[in-house]
């Protein structure tokens, strides 16, 4: 085993299977010559690539810039499991302690996002490899076994279309020996997605709108302007704006009350090669191409691609890295990989002479409350949407529509409820942050091992709702 899963990885490429089931369009210059426009969009993933468009929807005549430090899909946007989920607020449990009597109204806005988003790509020709295939919750204990049942019965007396599987069951629709049960919620439109087909898909049509964008840009600060304009110096030339929308997600803002709400964590992927045909029968998973996750604290995540590869991400490999660490240094760490290969072979063992051919890992941002934190300041002029804690590919749509709306741009009541007015709570400085990811991280471990189990560290933790994973 231990040379399996070693060998499996020995000619694997740090890169992320999507950037080779899509073509990349023509990296954009950078700007140059000190500019202004009337709103100006900082950072080139689902967020600020979904606010520029709704905001041309909105007011198609608006000058918009929109500045990329790399390019665009180059950060989580691109680098995630592309797995598509309605979910506004990661779950009842989450939603009902934080925004009290808003469940029903996040549960329709989060349908409705998913909706309007599947109806943007129609409209506009973007083809995102996209798979209605819903998803499938599976336990690999049975604690586990016994918590989705429930989540079952609950779901299924409330209308919601979802399918109970017993061991039998679930390992006919995908053979792994580690399943004793699963849960599969057909409904809400949730499914799978080539995450960088959105984003180059969503750059083409930005410029086709006159939207500039500007890549290989680096923000350096943004401040107020007078009483009417913001000024936002970069790398080699300044922008002055009316209004501001900052996209930033896991990267460390210049502005303290973004910096103060998320933290990036790593998450670590790999992809398979494409599956031989009698590779796929091992499992069956071809005939039905569920998207996956285990319910446990640190779960795995998983799906197959269009051209029957296996993704798989997430588990124990997941880390957060003392003072916000980002830097390539823990990009392609072996051990990270090592584990989750040895991980997916535990899961398929009949899968022993498959190869990774791709290994990549990006950064997700974490918020306290465990779900999108949006915000505004300068008098209305500067707007975010930050940490959508592993669920941004349809989330962040919704974010940067509160974030569009919170300068201006044709609000609704939405930007009255608790989702969006209510103060986060922040993250403790170092070293406190780092003792404490760590000890939750180490106590979520334990609480897999032993079934579910939670410890007395966990328990002060979910007292708080803060039962977050990282």
């Amino acid at each position: 085993m231990k040379m399996q899963h070693l060998n499996a990885l020995k000619d694997s490429t740090y890169r992320p299977i999507w950037f080779d089931l899509a073509e990349q369009p023509e990296t954009l210059p950078p700007l140059t010559a000190d500019s202004q426009c009337e709103l100006l969009i900082v950072g080139g993933g689902f967020t600020g690539l979904w606010a520029a468009l709704q905001a041309k929807e909105r007011k198609p005549d608006a000058d918009i810039i929109l500045i990329e430090k790399t390019f665009i899909g180059n950060g989580a946007s691109g680098r995630n499991g592309g797995f598509l989920n309605s979910s506004l607020a990661h779950g009842e449990t989450n939603t009902d302690h934080h925004f009290p009597g808003e469940a029903e109204k996040l549960h329709e806005l989060g349908q409705e996002n998913i909706t309007e988003l599947l109806a943007s790509l129609k409209q506009y020709g973007i083809d995102a490899d996209y798979e209605a295939v819903g998803e499938t919750e599976v336990a690999t204990n049975q604690g586990a076994a016994d918590a989705i049942r429930k989540y079952f019965e609950a779901e299924k007396a409330e209308g919601d279309d979802v399918v109970w599987l017993d061991q039998a069951q679930m390992q006919a629709e995908v053979n792994s020996p580690t399943y004793l049960a699963g849960l599969w919620r057909r409904g809400d439109q949730n499914g799978t997605v080539n995450p960088l087909k959105i984003c180059w898909g969503l750059k083409r049509v930005l410029l086709e709108l006159g939207v500039k964008i500007y890549e290989q840009t680096d923000l350096v600060d943004v401040q107020p302007l007078g009483k009417a304009h913001m000024l936002a110096q970069c790398e080699h030339a300044s922008i002055k704006s009316e209004k501001v929308l900052m996209a930033t997600n896991a990267f460390t803002s210049c502005v303290g009350k973004i910096r103060r709400s998320v933290i990036p964590v790593w998450d670590y992927q790999l992809a398979t090669e494409p599956l031989t045909q009698a590779q796929l029968d091992t499992i069956g998973w071809h005939k039905t191409r569920h998207a996956i996750g285990n319910h446990a604290n640190m779960f795995h995540y998983y799906r197959m691609t269009k051209d029957n590869r296996i993704t798989w991400g997430g588990g124990g490999a997941v880390r957060y890295y003392f003072n916000r660490g980002i830097t390539d240094n823990y990009a392609d760490i072996p051990e990270r990989f090592e584990q989750l290969s040895k991980e997916f072979f535990e899961t398929f063992p009949q899968l022993a002479n498959v190869k990774f051919s791709h290994r990549w890992s990006g950064i997700i941002a974490t918020s306290s409350r465990f779900c999108m934190v949006p915000g505004v300041t300068h008098n209305g002029r500067l707007s975010w949407a930050v940490g959508y804690t592993g669920l941004g590919v349809g989330a962040s749509r919704f974010g940067a529509r509160v974030a569009i709306e919170l300068l201006g741009y044709q609000p609704s009541d939405i930007i009255k409820m608790q989702f969006v007015r209510k103060w986060t709570l922040p993250w403790v400085p170092e070293p406190l942050r780092w003792i404490g990811v760590r000890l939750t991280q180490h106590a979520l471990i334990q609480a897999d091992k032993n079934g579910g189990k939670r410890g007395l560290w966990l328990k002060l933790l979910d007292a708080l709702n803060l039962g977050f994973t990282c």
